[in-house]
């Protein structure tokens, strides 16, 4: 493992790495690299066809490598692109998405459209998780590893965040797995603390802010509210603390916005599946004849309930979606999903085949699910117009998108 090589990288990968090839063909995947670049890199282990790698020295850099704006670059695991500027960012992450859909999807020149850039490439987060370290150190967990390293900045979060983050202090061992803090609007802020104890960590904490403690799935309220509100597009949202919310507040704008344009909503029957607390449902309703929302999540339903309340063409079912599906007697016009990093399960997928509507768009948090996803929707009669990148996480590796497909 001590020898070194030295290797031209051609391509970044969705992983986040340089991929380049060592002269046995076998392909070696580098943090931190970049192409066309010169490097010395490390075997950090030994597979059958190809190595991860980790650079020693970077004998020739490339034109655009750039000087990282965060100390804590490299080791810490949040950021991946810092070295990178973020127009070129952008076209990695659309080049990424297309090698996806071209190798795991089998689809020929797939129609990726440029990626939508965020407003703000730094400060965009309105929630972020930290992990504790043995000594009760804030910090996140490094690559590959659940091992916590102890951070002093963040450039991520939304400036009321790293204004409250970098005051809070644990003893150590305290029980604390992680330790969440939600930006609202007005600057309303949430902290939350998970752990596997119903015992509520003592705490010294100024007024105004709500604290929340969670675990085995139920949130108690030890100070403040028990939710925060989100605002997009001048609707606000009711979000209680298990529940998930776009963390790119301007970029759900923009997905929501995006959405609106697109389906043909006019007195249409809408699925939203995965709906969540009822972000995109609170925009399509007014145009729909029906919506119907399927989500598992007990506080997101909860929240879509209040949210979507003023509606009297809203259903909801809180149960998983491939069991959902099967049995509903529905004929839907158009189906939404936004489903999690694994993608829509197959049983839910036949279904949405077997109802056959007329447009699908699909919401996704990770290429690789989605270009698998795309194939079945392709196999099962359906064209994909166009796939568009949303870059909800500048400096990372994570890619959002939409895909509309059109029977």
């Amino acid at each position: 493992m001590d020898q070194t090589f030295e290797l031209t990288p051609t391509t970044l990968t969705y992983g986040g790495d340089a991929m380049g090839r060592l002269p046995d063909s076998r392909a070696v995947f580098v943090p931190f690299g970049l192409p066309d670049e010169r490097v010395r890199v490390r075997l950090t282990e030994e597979k059958r066809g190809f190595a991860p790698g980790e650079i020693v020295e970077i004998l020739q850099s490339a034109p655009e490598r750039i000087s990282p704006r965060c100390k804590h670059f490299g080791q810490c695991g949040g950021c991946h692109y810092q070295h990178l500027p973020y127009e070129k960012q952008l076209e990695a992450k659309a080049a990424i998405l297309r090698d996806q859909l071209t190798r795991i999807g089998k689809i020929q020149n797939p129609p990726v459209k440029p990626t939508v850039a965020s407003p703000d490439a730094w400060n965009y987060r309105n929630h972020v998780q930290f992990h504790l370290d043995a000594q009760g150190k804030l910090g996140f967990q490094a690559p590959n590893s659940n091992r916590v390293i102890p951070v002093s900045e963040c450039h991520l979060p939304e400036s009321p965040i790293n204004a409250l983050w970098p005051q809070l202090e644990f003893e150590p061992e305290t029980g604390i797995e992680r330790v969440s803090v939600r930006a609202g609007m007005d600057d309303e802020l949430m902290l939350i603390f998970e752990s596997d104890s119903p015992d509520a960590p003592e705490f010294e904490i100024e007024a105004g802010i709500s604290v929340v403690h969670v675990f085995d799935e139920h949130a108690v309220v030890i100070a403040g509210e028990d939710h925060i509100t989100m605002k997009v597009l001048g609707r606000e949202f009711f979000v209680s603390a298990p529940s998930f919310f776009q963390v790119n507040t301007a970029m759900a704008e923009k997905m929501v916005q995006h959405l609106l344009d697109r389906l043909p909503t006019s007195q249409s029957v809408l699925l939203d599946v995965y709906c969540g607390v009822g972000l995109f449902s609170a925009f399509l309703a007014p145009e729909c004849k029906q919506l119907i929302g399927i989500e598992v999540s007990e506080s997101a339903c909860e929240n879509f309930v209040i949210n979507l309340n003023e509606f009297d063409n809203v259903e909801l079912y809180e149960d998983f979606a491939e069991d959902v599906l099967p049995a509903l007697d529905v004929q839907p016009d158009i189906i939404l999903v936004d489903p999690p990093r694994a993608g829509v399960e197959k049983e839910a997928l036949n279904a949405i085949v077997k109802m056959n509507p007329k447009v699908i768009a699909y919401v996704s948090c990770d290429p690789s699910t989605l270009a698998r996803d795309a194939a079945r929707l392709i196999h099962g009669g359906y064209k994909l117009l166009d796939v568009t990148p949303f870059d909800l996480f500048p400096q990372t590796l994570h890619i959002e998108s939409i895909s509309i497909f059109e029977k």
